[in-house]
């Protein structure tokens, strides 16, 4: 398997407290791969983790076939999307300064930039029209569309999702669903979506992740992880969600 993460015996702790211990997962390339699991079993530490907010206090990780290192964290960093819950988008740019800033800051020709952004637009089902916008005149689903815009305006090769879709309504839910599939498919970029939702991650995700008490509980193969669950509590989960 084409591996975009590797961990290996991993471990991190705060102020003395183990969030996990002993990790060991690799996670494939250019396919999404749901974690889930409830509040507070460290799905979020991982994506920290991986994206270098937090460095492990034990054991390997690997990021895009490197470790991560241990200067020039921002360069490492320009090649990882990140969306989170809320868009989080600045409320003082417009949508296209929002979407376009880090290119910008890179130093990206006018061209680039605006072609970037078209490109973007249009996998997102956004209209051109929305650029000159500011967030607060935006719908939620439209908000987080931009968010996902501006992750991946440097053509990451890897994208971390930590909840982006859990404060949008179904209706709207399915149909950014719809725009996210096309994103990552075109993009063929691998991605890590952080959900409490079994559903989404059904839907959206190849490969699947528990998580639970600090610990992997099980992973493999979405359709094979529902289909053979490794635990009764994870068969209860899966009757009681699905």
């Amino acid at each position: 398997m084409d591996e975009c993460v590797r961990l290996e015996d991993v471990g991190k702790q705060f102020d003395g407290q183990w969030v996990f211990r002993h990790v060991s997962l690799t996670l494939p390339q250019r396919q999404t791969t749901a974690i889930v699991g409830e509040s507070g079993c460290g799905k979020t530490t991982l994506l920290q983790l991986i994206n270098g907010v937090v460095s492990v206090d034990e054991g390997v990780l690997s990021v895009l076939s490197a470790p991560i290192p241990e200067t020039g964290l921002p360069a490492f960093r320009r090649k990882i999307g990140y969306a989170v819950q809320g868009a989080g988008l600045f409320p003082h740019m417009t949508v296209q300064q929002n979407v376009d800033l880090m290119a910008r800051l890179e130093g990206w020709p006018e061209s680039k930039i605006r072609n970037r952004v078209r490109r973007l637009f249009e996998l997102m089902g956004l209209d051109s029209a929305l650029g000159t916008r500011y967030p607060y005149q935006l719908s939620g689903g439209q908000q987080q569309r931009v968010g996902l815009c501006r992750a991946m305006m440097l053509e990451p090769p890897l994208l971390l999702l930590d909840e982006p879709f859990s404060a949008i309504d179904p209706i709207t839910r399915e149909e950014i669903y719809g725009h996210f599939e096309v994103l990552q498919q075109q993009e063929s970029v691998s991605a890590l979506l952080v959900t409490h939702d079994l559903r989404e991650a059904v839907r959206l995700a190849q490969f699947l992740v528990f998580m639970g008490s600090g610990q992997i509980l099980q992973h493999g193969e979405t359709a094979t992880v529902i289909e053979s669950p490794a635990s009764e509590s994870i068969r209860r989960l899966i009757e009681t969600q699905l």
